[in-house]
C-alpha cells in the first residue's frame, strides 16, 4: 500500500544527473534536482530574485541560482551563497520502483 500524501511526479531517468527539471504540483512549482543516486524537491523560485532555481546549475546537494549565483542547500532549503538570505521550503522525496513521488508538506 502507499501513501497517499505522496504525489507520483515523473520516472527518476527523466532527471539527468547533476540537474533539475520543473514540475508544477497544483499550482506550486518545484525543481526535482538529481545530485548523484540522489534526488531533492525544492520550491523552483529563488528567494533573492524570483526566477526558477531549476535553471540552474546542481553541483554536489546545492542549486545555484542562473541570475545571481545564490547557492541553496537541497537538503533544508537554506541559502549557502548571497544574494539570497532567506531559505526556500523542501518537499521530501521517495522513490519507488525507479518513479520519483514527492509530499506536497514541507520539511522545514
Amino acid at each position: 500500500m502507499t501513501d497517499a500524501s505522496y504525489i507520483r511526479i515523473c520516472a527518476v531517468d527523466d532527471i539527468p544527473v547533476g540537474s533539475a527539471i520543473r514540475a508544477e504540483i497544483d499550482g506550486t512549482p518545484v525543481a526535482l534536482a538529481r545530485s548523484g543516486d540522489e534526488v531533492y524537491a525544492i520550491y523552483d523560485e529563488c528567494s533573492h530574485a524570483a526566477v526558477a532555481l531549476s535553471e540552474g546549475d546542481v553541483e554536489d546537494c546545492t542549486i545555484e541560482c542562473w541570475l545571481h549565483g545564490s547557492r541553496f542547500d537541497l537538503r533544508t532549503g537554506k541559502p549557502s551563497g548571497l544574494p539570497a538570505t532567506v531559505p526556500v521550503d523542501v518537499y521530501p522525496v521517495e522513490i519507488r520502483d525507479g518513479d520519483v513521488f514527492l509530499s506536497m508538506t514541507p520539511k522545514n
